[in-house]
Formats: C-alpha cells, structure tokens, sequence
C-alpha cells in the first residue's frame, strides 16, 4: 500500500462496495426488480424502465481518450461536484482532517468540506497583484496545521488542497510550473485537486499529462462548459488508479442517468466535437470584444483578464447594474458577498446578440 491509499480514512480503505444486480444487458432481466415495459414518454435507446449500466466503462473509456489519460486513471460521477463530494468523503474524516482553499474560489470545494465535517483552511487570492495564488501563505498554512495537528491529537493535517484552475470567479490561472512545484511538496502529506472545469476556454495546457511523474495530483474535467453538457450532470475525476479504485468504492451504483449517458456518446462523436471546439473560439472572440465593450462603459471600474467563459467586472454601482440587467431581462452574477469583491460581478459570455443586450442595458 502506498502513500496514496494511506492518506485515505482506515473505513474507507476495509469498506466493502454495494453489490448491484449483476451486468449482462443482452440478456432477459428478472433479478433487478424492474418494470418490463417502457413508460409511453420513453424515446430512449436503452429504455428508462431499466437500470443504466452500475458503472459505465464504456462511457469512462470514452472519456479517457477525449483526455489523453488511461481508463484506469478516470472515473465519470455526476458532474465535478460529485467528485469534490467524493474525494472529501475518502480523504477526511470528520471532525479532524481537513481542506484547503484559495477564495474567492468555487463554493463546492468548502460546502461539501462543511458537509463532511472537515475544518476548511482558507489563503485568500492576492486581490492586489490579480487575485494572484499565493504560494508562500500556502505553504504556511499548510505547516501551521501540521503543527496544530502533532499536537493536538484531535486535530488532522491538511488533507486536500483544492486549487481551481481557470478560477471560477476571478477567470485567472496560476503558473502551471507553481502548481506542480506545490504538487511535489504534497507528496506524502495531501492530494492537490486541479479542478480544471473551463480550461478549454484558456490558451494553457492541461496538466493531465503531468500526472504520471506527480502522484500528488488529481485533475478535475466536466463535459458542462465547453462541451454545452450542463444539464447531462456528466464529469470525470483523474487521479492515479489507487485512488480511482478508492472512489469506486464508494460512489453509487447507476450514478449518471441513461439520458446522461446516450448524450455524452452523442456529444463526443467527431462531428459533435468539431462544433464544440468551433463554439469555444466563438465564445474566446466573444469574451474579448465584450470585455473591450465594457471597459468603455463609465460605471465600470475594471474588467479583469479571464481565462474562462465569463468576465469579472467591478462596478461603482453594482446593484444598479443588476437591476437594469434584469429589467433587460438577463441574469448575472452577484458576488458582492464574497471575499474580496464586493464591487464585482460575474457576466457569462453568451451569444454576440445576448452581449449586446448587456451593453445596450448599461448604457
């Protein structure tokens, strides 16, 4: 057993996997309690009166190969939060370990850390240098709990590091050669999670082909942003088999819905994916000329750089802003209650005749 699989809860590591009904669909179910007939609405391939596939090996092969990774190296749950919920889950146990973040960040990441029981330790992004990730304060915090925990014996180590990257919502990336120094710092002593949900709208690379020399580092990709795929609730979590075999323990049975499956395999067809890359240069080119747009606008105050499909855009009346959006009749982003944007709104990117009825609002 190595590191990896120590870090993870002694319960987890002796937990025996729920046994589903056994998986041979060419044959004549009568072992899992199903309806034989289809519901009259039914117009899917497989039929919805019967279970999915427990787990979708096909569909994680699939997803392998659009990232370049082994099927041993993936498991598919229901969009990034199911493995955010999972890894805290394996990693920390309640009321000792804990996670760490960087806000203003994803609020996933502490929910289900709060959810779990585990502390959350927060190092804020550095406002005054771009929402900059501090590494110095990360690494600070991180020996500060470790001594806490030598200590305390009720009080665990840092466990998960969660590290998103673009950054939803300040749209910005650390240097790739910061993240993976941190990575080999973790080695031993925590998991760095990359949640990488909008890096196809980013001129950075991936770091999933720098997994095999950094164990330390797991990887987070959905089929929500990019691929048009929100409401299929599709994601995947890459990570060193040992892991992956982990979380396969405890993730349940049927997990994406049969729906959810038929559309990512009509999704990741090539012609399919040929549409999905047009439509995230369309959204690139989007995001600069709205930015542009914006920065012309009196009441805004500044439109930070993204990385992402959206813009982070502070306004000297962001209320008022709001309101006549809505009264426009769009819906953006109020981040006023989070660390360090009280000014700041977060605008998705749409089409060119949405972003125009934006700009046609404020003026």
């Amino acid at each position: 057993m190595s590191w990896l699989s120590e870090l993870a809860r002694a319960d987890i590591r002796a937990l025996s996997p729920y046994q589903h009904a056994r998986w041979e669909p060419g044959l004549v179910r009568l072992h899992a309690n199903e309806l034989p007939w289809r519901a009259p609405c039914d117009e899917s391939q497989a039929g919805l009166n019967r279970y999915p596939e427990p787990h979708p090996h096909e569909l994680e092969s699939r997803l392998a190969l659009l990232y370049g990774v082994d099927a041993a190296w993936l498991l598919a749950g229901r969009g990034s939060d199911e493995a955010i919920d999972l890894l805290t889950r394996c990693f920390c146990q309640a009321s000792r370990d804990a996670v760490l973040i960087t806000p203003p960040t994803f609020g996933m990441y502490a929910v289900c850390a709060r959810i779990q029981g585990a502390a959350v330790v927060e190092v804020p992004l550095r406002r005054e240098t771009g929402f900059s990730f501090d590494l110095p304060a990360v690494r600070a915090a991180l020996t500060q709990r470790d001594w806490v925990a030598k200590r305390e014996g009720a009080v665990g180590p840092v466990k998960l590091v969660y590290l998103c990257a673009p950054n939803n919502p300040t749209g910005n990336s650390p240097a790739a050669a910061t993240v993976l120094a941190l990575a080999r710092e973790l080695e031993g002593r925590a998991l760095l999670v990359v949640d990488e949900a909008y890096v196809e709208f980013s001129e950075h690379a991936s770091l999933i082909q720098e997994m095999r020399h950094y164990p330390a580092l797991v990887i987070l990709r959905t089929l929500s942003k990019a691929y048009g795929l929100a409401g299929a609730r599709c994601g995947a979590v890459i990570a060193a088999p040992e892991i992956i075999d982990l979380l396969r323990t405890i993730i349940p049975p049927y997990a994406l819905a049969q729906l959810s499956i038929e559309a990512v395999f009509r999704t990741l067809q090539a012609d399919h994916l040929a549409v999905a890359a047009e439509r995230v240069g369309t959204i690139k080119r989007e995001r600069e000329r709205l930015a542009q747009a914006l920065r012309l606008k009196g009441e805004v105050l500044k439109v930070w750089p993204s990385e992402a499909n959206f813009l982070l855009v502070d306004f000297s009346d962001p209320g008022a802003v709001l309101e006549r959006a809505h009264t426009a009749g769009l819906l953006v982003r109020d981040l006023r209650g989070s660390v360090g944007l009280h000014p700041s709104l977060r605008i998705s990117v749409g089409t060119r005749e949405h972003n125009e009825q934006l700009l046609a609002s404020l003026s």
